[in-house]
């Protein structure tokens, strides 16, 4: 195993414990708004060029681009975010995992690369006893940084210390 694989492979048990730890007690419009805001708020303290978007499978509930983030970053937001709805795991944690088999994104997995990016950036909301509702992203910073944005907005508006890579 080489250093880019051992360094994924530490990076996957460190997302599978973001994920495991980062749960919601409910989540309605009104969190995805308040939450949304928060990410927005880290994004605009540094002055990122990024998109923020929360959505559910079927209806956008957040939906915020700071100065310099392009019509692009909301194609990445789109493909990043049906990763995340349709595996049920981060868009970082798809991609490393498929990059481990010496995979890529296509059609001969049933998926369009065109509708889905496994790059890091779209992170799933996950409610206790319910499962995944919707899907938190960003996009404009290289992708591990858009995820690492997520993971430190979880961090403040759940009052917990998730695992950093």
């Amino acid at each position: 195993m080489n250093e880019v694989e051992k360094e994924r492979e530490v990076r996957l048990a460190i997302l599978r414990k973001q994920e495991q730890m980062a749960q919601f007690q409910g989540f309605s419009e009104e969190i995805a708004f308040d939450f949304g805001s928060v990410v927005y708020g880290i994004a605009r303290g540094r002055r990122s060029p990024v998109v923020v978007n929360i959505r559910t499978s079927d209806r956008v509930l957040f939906h915020a681009a700071m100065p310099g983030a392009t019509p692009d970053n909301d194609e990445w937001v789109r493909r990043k975010s049906n990763v995340v709805l349709r595996y049920h795991q981060s868009s970082l944690q798809f991609g490393d995992t498929l990059a481990l088999k010496g995979r890529i994104i296509n059609p001969d997995m049933g998926i369009d690369m065109m509708n889905f990016a496994g790059h890091g950036g779209s992170f799933p909301i996950r409610v206790k006893k319910a499962g995944v509702v919707a899907a938190v992203t960003v996009s404009g910073l290289p992708q591990l940084d858009d995820h690492r944005m997520i993971v430190e907005a979880l961090d403040q508006y759940l009052k917990i210390e998730l695992p950093k890579f």
